[in-house]
């Protein structure tokens, strides 16, 4: 019998959630998910020195010398994503997700700049925009700004997505991809309830991610889901199908080490029956997410 992850990527594109370049290189995942945290994570490890170096040094130069140390480490943190997203796609097939800074979350004229420099700075290296998904929080005004990038040709991927109204405005957007966060979810819902656990149907992340596929794949939406921020093998096996499912170096090592029938439980081409079509103004996005307030906690809290 196949293991897992084998298994997995014959009905799932499997992506690498992670900023190490090793661990991308050990699990072949055909796209990679970057994000500060784990760029940060990954600029602790001694052999990507050369990198952060590299980094710093081009940052000085685009600044010149009359900048500032804080004008010069602005430009150092987009450069170091950039310089790991780089090196991510000599490994990857696929495309590599670099994220906005979060800061710019609820600027969408910020946000379009910044994505139109990380872009560029790909470009100059000669990488093509289909090769780069541009992270983008998904705010109001970070929705409005990925759907300007979208028809410049500058694709999304629209993160702290936690709520059903910000995966249909994504969707109306004409996003190229969302990322729910299963596992972000699920700590709300324990921390909220008192409950240890879920069964993994009942996983509260599960579930989010499950209704908000059914209801793309229903009304023909392009929009890609891809299920992020995983907890356990449990979540990760419940939502087999979904489109894409960016996951953990750690996560990706119990699936490649467990022997089980692996059942698909998502399917694009027969989705589960869903509610009735919505569409989105600015003032019915703002009361839909109002109304959840998992999905304001945790977006807010992803902000910060």
């Amino acid at each position: 019998m196949a293991n897992l992850l084998d298994q997995l990527a014959a009905m799932t594109v499997v992506v690498a959630d992670t900023g190490d370049i090793d661990a991308i290189k050990q699990f072949t995942p055909r796209d990679a998910t970057t994000n500060p945290s784990l760029i940060l994570a990954a600029t602790q490890i001694p052999t990507y020195q050369n990198l952060i170096d590299r980094s710093l040094q081009e940052s000085r130069q685009a600044m010149g010398p009359g900048a500032s140390a804080e004008e010069v480490v602005c430009e150092a943190l987009d450069e170091i994503c950039v310089t790991f997203g780089k090196e991510i796609l000599k490994i990857v097939p696929g495309r590599v997700s670099t994220e906005v800074d979060a800061r710019l979350s609820f600027d969408t004229q910020a946000t379009i700049t910044k994505a139109r420099k990380l872009i560029g700075l790909y470009n100059q290296a000669g990488i093509s925009n289909d090769r780069v998904l541009i992270k983008v929080a998904s705010t109001w005004e970070g929705i409005c700004a990925a759907a300007q990038l979208e028809r410049e040709g500058i694709h999304c991927n629209l993160t702290l997505l936690f709520g059903f109204a910000q995966a249909v405005a994504c969707a109306e957007a004409g996003v190229t991809l969302i990322s729910p966060f299963v596992g972000r979810i699920l700590d709300w819902y324990k921390k909220s309830s008192g409950r240890a656990s879920y069964p993994g149907p009942e996983d509260p992340g599960v579930v989010s991610v499950t209704q908000i596929f059914n209801y793309f794949k229903t009304y023909g939406y392009k929009t890609e889901v891809m299920g992020a921020s995983f907890r356990n093998v449990e979540e990760i096996i419940e939502l087999a199908g979904c489109d894409l499912l960016t996951i953990s170096p750690a996560l990706l090592d119990q699936l490649r080490l467990t022997d089980a029938e692996l059942e698909r439980k998502l399917n694009a081409f027969d989705p589960a029956p869903t509610e009735a079509q919505i569409h989105l103004d600015e003032a019915n996005f703002r009361q839909m997410l109002a109304a959840d307030p998992m999905a304001t906690e945790k977006l807010d809290e992803g902000i910060r």
